[in-house]
């Protein structure tokens, strides 16, 4: 079963999910590189923004591999998954205190 956009079910759910993992990692690297792994820098609510702005970011680049329209389950999933791996990845870099040196 496929939709509009020419993927199967299994391709679309397969990019979608790649996508996210990629911009989760991605979000923690640039969060820990902009805002710091320091001590001060994990009450820092900026981190927060920079995971934002990957998550929106990541809605253009659904439409350009062509994954189509999301629903709200969609968003949801999108949104978590993001946050997640950006948790995951900037929750390392903060306790082995990395310095990106940017």
């Amino acid at each position: 079963m496929s939709d509009d956009s020419g993927l199967s079910d299994h391709a679309r759910g397969v990019v979608v999910t790649t996508i996210c993992c990629l911009a989760g990692i991605a979000a923690g690297l640039v969060s820990a590189a902009y805002v710091g792994t320091d001590p001060a820098a994990a009450a820092s609510t900026t981190a927060v923004f920079v995971l934002g702005a990957f998550v929106i970011v990541q809605y253009p680049v659904f439409k350009a591999v062509g994954v189509g329209d999301l629903g709200i389950k969609d968003n949801l999933y999108v949104a978590f998954l993001t946050f997640t791996l950006w948790f995951i990845s900037y929750t390392v870099l903060l306790t082995s205190a990395v310095d990106l040196g940017v």
